[in-house]
């Protein structure tokens, strides 16, 4: 039997890969802490997994926040599942129970203590060693980190503590096992902490005083011993006296197989780049009690290599088989309404089901719902026989369309696909209006009819050789080109070229071009002056933009000019970090630079230097 636990800091950073995650461990028994989701946002996919079966407890106070939850393979399904410490949370009446003396616990505060969601609890059966049938306990817990900036906080680290305490030995004293694993936020011995030295009174840490209290084992240890020669099957070794046995009822799995390995870390600091360095501390654990430890545990491990959090799992292996319960607990996620699969659309509560409709009564006993939902839910909720009757009454019901000219009939638009997308926007020359069509030709011929042999006049003709844009503007096209008629005219006179803009006339009415610039419109038969002014007009214009567009880098250049290089730091002469202060305190919002390097040790050469700059102000 395999067991795992890990702070994964945010379950919904899995989404997508969850199942490979959890495959990836190859556990029996799965214990996720900081899991940072409540109900409303828990999706069916992290909550149903193939092959498992989970149970959560979400934080109540405050969203993405705390939350642990315990995955399960169908192999070790557990026979009752109960969430919290106190037993206030449990609604069904299963519980597991064995809840101790509690006397100095105020009811409100055991209630606050469990409303943060850390801790799941499960209970299994389990064959050990000469095919006895016993029963395993398994608390999943994520103890509360004590901030030092609120005082009130380190007093509720410490009830949380003690009330784990007195649940896992009332347990116990039932004769079941109890395994107590997740984060417990504090690293019991020196060894467990990168950097000992620079914390004062190390052991006069109340964590670690609790630690020394809950757990059996060697405390107070002088000398280290190798891992190879220490005993690792008897904890009451005394050497030359300078180790006193504890009275706890758990062990530290890990220290019990590892008991002097040095830099065995579970927690970095992702801020600093710490894990790069190994610069940092062991607060995973995997607690058991002794005799369990000492007859089943084949072997406890922390698995520095799995990343995706700035915690790594710890895993645990006994010899012991887990056996299946026949049936999940209540408090399986699977049970739960918005995913045991008996939630109902909403337009079911808008239709009386199961009642027969009388056809003329239809329509009017189905609340109208916006737009085109209303047929869909129709045709959902009402029974088949009558959907053809939806439809002709919905039809009826329906506005009528806006009515389309007819099309030309001497002319016929073969349908055909268009290649892109800008197809769609081109206008259609051959769809005119036959009855507006004869007075359109007639004005175009009459405009065609001026025999000038200047360029300009080529031009004319070429512009309105691409005129008529669509049927609905040759009204309104008479009059500009009357207007125009008389412009060119009067140019033409005086032997002056028409501009750009007065060729290209847009209408302010209609927002539509009336002479089409774009070559791909132009006749076939009209080449030549044209297109050597609108190539002319082409080149002024880029000229223009790129004289504007040099003005306008030089300008901004000038104005963003960005920020000044970073200073090198002294020891590795490599380009420092910028940062900011964000400790409530007179420097809140100042920044500073600091080497680029991860933190590490100050006997690491590899690890960030000392070196540290203030920005000046205006900088």
């Amino acid at each position: 039997m395999k067991i795992v636990s890990w702070n994964i800091n945010g379950i919904r950073t899995f989404r997508g890969r969850f199942q490979q995650m959890l495959d990836s461990l190859n556990a029996d028994i799965i214990c996720l802490q900081e899991t940072k989701v409540t109900r409303d946002l828990l999706d069916e996919r992290t909550a149903i997994v193939e092959g498992y079966n989970s149970y959560f407890s979400f934080s109540r106070g405050r969203s993405g926040y705390s939350g642990v939850a315990t995955f399960c393979k169908n192999s070790a399904i557990p026979f009752v599942a109960e969430e919290g410490l106190t037993g206030l949370l449990s609604s069904k009446g299963e519980t597991v129970g064995c809840y101790g003396d509690r006397t100095e616990f105020s009811d409100e505060e055991l209630q606050q203590l469990d409303n943060e969601g850390r801790a799941v609890i499960t209970q299994h059966k389990i064959t050990c060693s000469g095919d006895r049938e016993e029963v395993l306990t398994v608390i999943n817990v994520y103890c509360p980190r004590a901030d030092p900036e609120k005082p009130e906080r380190k007093l509720f680290k410490l009830r949380f503590y003690q009330l784990l305490q007195i649940r896992a030995e009332a347990i116990l004293k039932t004769g079941s096992h109890v395994i107590i694993l997740g984060d417990v936020n504090t690293s019991h011995k020196a060894i467990d902490h990168c950097d000992p030295d620079d914390l004062d009174s190390f052991e006069d840490n109340p964590g670690r005083k609790w630690l020394n209290n809950f757990l059996f084992g060697l405390v107070n240890t002088a000398d280290e011993l190798d891992d190879s020669t220490s005993d690792k099957g008897n904890l009451q070794v005394n050497k030359s006296g300078s180790q006193v046995e504890g009275g706890g009822k758990f062990v530290d799995t890990f220290r019990f197989f590892h008991p002097n390995r040095p830099n065995a870390f579970t927690c970095w600091s992702t801020l600093t780049g710490a894990r790069q360095t190994n610069y940092g501390t062991r607060i995973d654990y995997i607690f058991a009690n002794r005799n369990l430890v000492e007859n089943e545990f084949v072997d406890s491990e922390i698995m520095p290599e799995v990343e995706g959090s700035d915690h790594c799992p710890v895993r645990g292996e006994l010899r012991c088989f887990s056996i299946a319960s026949s049936k999940c607990p209540s408090l399986c996620t699977k049970y739960m309404p918005e995913f045991a699969g008996r939630q109902q659309k909403l337009s079911r509560f808008l239709v009386k089901v199961g009642q027969p409709v009388k056809p003329e009564e239809m329509v009017e006993d189905v609340p109208q719902l916006p737009g085109s939902q209303e047929a869909e839910e129709v045709r959902e909720n009402i029974r088949p026989t009558l959907e053809n009757l939806v439809k002709k009454r919905d039809a009826q019901e329906a506005p009528s369309p806006v009515t389309k000219r007819p099309k030309s009939s001497y002319t016929k638009v073969k349908s055909r696909q268009h290649g892109s997308l800008l197809a769609f926007f081109k206008p259609k020359l051959n769809d005119v209006n036959t009855k507006n069509m004869p007075q359109c030709n007639s004005n175009i011929n009459s405009y065609q009819n001026f025999e000038i042999s200047t360029e300009p006049s080529q031009e004319i003709g070429g512009t309105r050789s691409r005129a008529l844009e669509s049927e609905n503007d040759c009204l309104t096209e008479n009059k500009h080109l009357k207007t125009l008629a008389s412009r060119i005219y009067t140019n033409l006179s005086k032997n002056e070229e028409l501009t750009d803009k007065e060729i290209n006339y847009e209408s302010d009415e209609k927002e539509s071009h009336y002479f089409l610039t774009s070559p791909g419109h132009r006749s076939s038969n009209v080449e030549g002056p044209l297109d050597r002014s609108e190539r002319k007009g082409s080149e002024r214009a880029n000229d223009k933009q790129s004289n504007i567009g040099g003005k306008s880098t030089e300008f901004w250049k000038s104005v963003l000019h960005g920020p000044p290089a970073p200073p090198s730091c002294k020891i590795h002469g490599e380009p420092c970090v910028l940062r900011t202060v964000k400790k409530a305190g007179p420097n809140l919002g100042k920044k500073f630079f600091v080497c680029a390097r991860p933190q590490g040790h100050n006997s690491n050469p590899e690890a960030r230097c000392n070196f540290f700059l203030w920005v000046e102000k205006g900088k």
